[in-house]
């Protein structure tokens, strides 16, 4: 093998262009792809930042040529060469620098490489354990590395504009006291105290607590968490987030600041406009309109409420629900009343995962009203779930009757599965949305008392702070979560800064 003795790199292979056109360069990464046309060899050369195409010819350099002929899938190489605009007939509009090509005139084989377990390339059918297994050979790959690449220029602008702002970065301790939070703490034995042990932390919540009474105010992290939980699509072991603190500041402060960093971090990163503001829910209507407490607002289809209008009715199942204080809710599936009657089942049983002892449905169809149900209903009960539900011919009601909470879960996700089932959703689309105003307690059945739906402490608004003693089911928090396309990506809370209330709040939880 050949060393880097007297070469060095001029280019990256994803940099040149036409305006490089005649220049020598230097270029140095991983043989992507080898073609052999007898006379005439050429390796698509690959880095970090992209691909370009080398040819290799005798009549440049006899030398270079033969080495060409030896090189192989993934072998390093440092090329020197001429940089050539290519004709039109035989430009590469696939890639970045397809209108140009390097002529070789010397290459040094730096390094060999044995037949890869999986190809280096994009949308690769591989299982994840073999990747994990290679993992040295699986972040070699374009996407793998544009990943890498984004998130650092994400932590970059979030350290840009944190600073612009104000805060200080603080790195606080990563071995610390185990304390009760969301999951169970990793713990690390203490080598100089035997049979004690540090905690790894779940967030640095203290810590940054700590900070504000010092007096520093403004602080941020980007910090390594960990939680010994199951795993998830959304779960791991250990993960990284933004965590900010801000002193004498009030909710609209917090929402805004966060509202304005996105829009950075979008700019900066990926040079997308996000519009701001960002539109504000209560959890209240966010749970009436979409059954969740994180929408995803890129599509329509909201849950609508005809307990009213269905009120009175023959149709037992859903008069003994509303007897019980229950309530009935519909999803209007546009132009897809010719929906197969299979898949009507299917969606009977995808309810029933969510708690929901039925689906009732109703087809809007040219010839008129299709349903097992509207035998039950009046023409005047139908009238008035044709109005509330706006529907037209074509159309498709699917219904839900049970308690609130299990008419929110089962119909809230039937409409992510319509969405997803009719493509409704696009994947481009940049929803975000702030959902405030959570209810501060709930009750605990099992335990038999009221509980933080957050943490305990978390302000409650000022205007329900008379109901702690009285009427904790009616106290809603100063609390807000960040969602974007039906993902909670962020979310924070006003603390309790008075002992008085604080006191107030233990009490009410008992």
């Amino acid at each position: 093998m050949d060393t880097m003795a007297g070469i060095k790199r001029t280019h990256y292979c994803g940099e040149l262009r036409k305006e490089h056109g005649g220049q020598e360069v230097v270029l140095c990464g991983w043989v992507a792809r080898r073609r052999d046309h007898g006379g005439l060899i050429f390796i698509d050369l690959r880095d970090r930042s992209g691909i370009v195409q080398v040819v290799f010819a005798p009549e440049m350099d006899q030398e270079a040529f033969r080495k060409a002929e030896l090189a192989r899938n993934e072998y390093v190489l440092a090329v020197r060469g001429t940089v050539k605009v290519r004709s039109e007939a035989t430009v590469n509009p696939n890639i970045p620098t397809g209108e140009i090509e390097v002529y070789c005139r010397e290459v040094r084989l730096l390094n060999a490489a044995k037949t890869p377990p999986f190809y280096i390339q994009d949308n690769i059918d591989v299982d994840e354990l073999l990747r994990l297994k290679y993992r040295y050979l699986d972040l070699r790959r374009p996407e793998m590395q544009r990943n890498l690449i984004l998130r650092h220029r994400v932590t970059k602008a979030m350290r840009d504009f944190f600073d612009r702002h104000g805060f200080v970065e603080v790195e606080t301790p990563m071995l610390t006291k185990s304390t009760p939070e969301g999951a169970r703490d990793y713990l690390v034995p203490s080598r100089v105290n035997p049979g004690k042990f540090y905690a790894l932390p779940q967030s640095p919540q203290i810590f940054k607590q700590i900070l504000m009474v010092a007096g520093l105010d403004r602080y941020f992290q980007i910090a390594r968490c960990f939680r010994d939980e199951d795993l998830r699509a959304d779960r791991q072991p250990e993960f990284t987030q933004l965590d900010v603190e801000m002193s004498f500041v009030e909710r609209d402060d917090v929402l805004n600041l966060m509202e304005e960093m996105i829009a950075f971090i979008f700019k900066e990163a990926i040079g997308a406009t996000v519009p701001l503001p960002f539109p504000r829910l209560s959890y209240d209507e966010a749970m009436a309109r979409y059954g969740t407490d994180k929408p995803d607002t890129r599509f329509g289809m909201e849950l609508i409420d005809i307990s009213s209008a269905v009120q009175g009715s023959d149709f037992k199942v859903f008069q003994s629900v509303l007897d019980q204080n229950g309530q009935v809710k519909a999803i209007n599936v546009k132009g897809y009343a010719n929906i197969p009657r299979r898949e009507l089942d299917g969606l009977v049983e995808y309810v029933a995962n969510f708690g929901a002892k039925g689906l009732a449905w109703i087809c809007y169809t040219d010839e008129g009203i299709k349903s097992p149900i509207a035998k039950f209903f009046s023409d005047d009960i139908m009238r008035r779930i044709t109005e509330v539900t706006q529907a037209q011919p074509g159309d498709l009601l699917l219904m839900v009757a049970d308690r609130p909470a299990v008419v929110a879960t089962a119909l809230g996700q039937l409409r992510l599965e319509m969405a997803r089932r009719l493509n409704l959703i696009d994947p481009n689309k940049l929803s975000f949305l702030w959902v405030l105003d959570f209810p501060m307690f709930e009750y605990d059945e099992e335990e038999r008392r009221w509980v933080a739906m957050h943490h305990p402490f978390t302000s409650p608004r000022d205007e329900d702070v008379e109901f702690l003693g009285s009427d904790p089911a009616r106290i809603k928090a100063k609390a807000y979560d960040m969602v974007l396309n039906g993902t909670e990506i962020g979310g924070g809370s006003i603390r309790i800064y008075n002992r008085d209330l604080q006191e107030k709040v233990f009490a009410a939880i008992g």
